[in-house]
């Protein structure tokens, strides 16, 4: 499911009204004025920087539109704020091991490990690629977070 395809809102989970109508609104920008959904976003993550949706908003935005390093940076920033929720180190060679099927900040924290690694892929940097999806093989043996299908993608390209 693309949420930036939505009709009737997305489900970001409880946030503060203000963050989750920013959220919405640059949901619906997205369609039109990317700069103004980048802003958007932005806007929740001052008044809100410990809400995830906030990031993940931002990387996969700027994912879908090629600013992969804008993306790359976006997720960094979601993942150590999610590592944090989680009690987690900010490096994820530190986290916990077998932690799949986990919920809330420590899913978080998986989801965009992930994403980084597909952003390294789509960056070319087929070696950070590895090196995360490796972490993720540890720390996500069952590939709960959907990490198979990018080290499928990164076979494909070698």
């Amino acid at each position: 499911m693309d949420i930036f395809r939505e009709a009737e809102g997305v489900d970001f989970g409880t946030l503060p009204g203000p963050v989750d109508t920013l959220l919405q609104q640059g949901v619906v920008a997205y369609r039109s004025d990317r700069l103004r959904a980048d802003r958007l976003f932005r806007q929740a993550l001052d008044l809100a920087p410990e809400a995830l949706a906030a990031y993940f908003c931002l990387y996969k935005i700027h994912t879908y539109m090629g600013n992969l390093d804008v993306a790359k940076e976006a997720a960094l920033d979601g993942m150590r704020e999610a590592a944090r929720q989680a009690g987690w180190a900010s490096d994820p060679k530190l986290w916990p091991k077998g932690q799949s099927h986990t919920d809330g900040p420590a899913r978080f924290a998986l989801f965009t490990l992930k994403a980084l690694s597909f952003i390294e892929l789509k960056r070319g940097d087929h070696a950070a690629a590895d090196a995360l999806l490796r972490i993720l093989a540890a720390l996500d043996p069952s590939g709960s977070v959907g990490w198979p299908v990018i080290a499928a993608l990164a076979d494909g390209t070698a």
